[in-house]
């Protein structure tokens, strides 16, 4: 009988920008799962506490300093993988930049643009250039990599979006160079979720729950939950595919919905 509890059982995992919101819950979850993982961040202090709140569950991880923008640094972290957990079979490019917009798109400074698309679409193009050899080794492996509803609708972060658009077209283009050899890519694409990030904001992430269908906005447990599925084998025969996971955001529109359903209080039926 399948046991989904330990679908990453004997799994070496590496998640970059894990020390906090959607990388390190995903670290949680997979390593709940029975697998070992490296959590990444160029934050490594932030990253032992990471590692100590896991190993105080039981779980198995340990924390590397990765600066996803520095190409050496990226390879050592994956030979550190190899070497320290015996494989690398799932890679989770989790890290990113994102820069306030300038009030004004002509005032973006290139310095800003290219940080943020570094940040975001170079580093995973880094990752799974340097673990794509380990993967297609491991005879199991997959990229998921976390995308955003920025990529495939206007949300404002221009270079942000357009980051995560091209990680996006980079999921598709890799999924179809690595499927011959065995390896899956795929792409977690979430909307609003609750991360460190909106510390002190919290009153905004109530605001935009109501545009959501589905009542709330995302937390990072549910992103992580996505995760698993496209890097376990419940995920064989797909690759090459953006899941959206934002409730119901880019479904519906919300404003029209409400304003469908006021003119058939009103008038009993809706304008076409």
């Amino acid at each position: 009988m399948h046991d989904a509890t330990a679908r990453f059982e004997g799994y070496g995992v590496l998640i970059t920008g894990a020390a906090r919101g959607i990388g390190a819950a995903t670290a949680r979850r997979l390593a709940g799962e029975g697998a070992q993982v490296l959590v990444t961040d160029v934050d490594l202090a932030a990253a032992e506490r990471t590692v100590t709140e896991l190993r105080g569950e039981g779980l198995a991880a340990e924390a590397y300093r990765c600066d996803v923008g520095d190409r050496e640094s990226v390879e050592a972290a994956v030979a550190h993988t190899v070497t320290t957990l015996g494989s690398l079979d799932v890679l989770v490019n989790n890290a990113f930049g994102c820069t306030p917009d300038t009030p004004l798109f002509e005032d973006t400074t290139d310095e800003t643009w290219a940080r943020d698309l570094d940040l975001t679409l170079t580093s995973a193009f880094r990752c799974s250039r340097a673990a794509l050899p380990h993967l297609v080794a491991s005879g199991r492996g997959a990229i998921v990599n976390i995308g955003s509803v920025n990529g495939l609708q206007a949300f404002g972060n221009h270079a942000y979006s357009a980051a995560k658009a091209g990680l996006t077209s980079l999921t598709r283009t890799l999924a179809s160079d690595a499927a011959p050899r065995g390896v899956r890519v795929n792409l977690v694409a979430p909307g609003t979720i609750r991360t460190p990030g909106w510390a002190g904001r919290e009153s905004h992430l109530d605001d935009l729950a109501e545009i959501y269908p589905l009542g709330r906005v995302g937390e990072p447990t549910d992103i992580a939950a996505a995760v698993a599925f496209l890097a376990s084998r419940d995920a064989s025969w797909i690759t090459g595919t953006t899941l959206r996971v934002d409730g119901g955001l880019l479904a519906v529109n919300t404003s029209f919905d409400r304003a469908a359903r006021a003119w058939r209080e009103v008038e009993g039926d809706v304008p076409r």
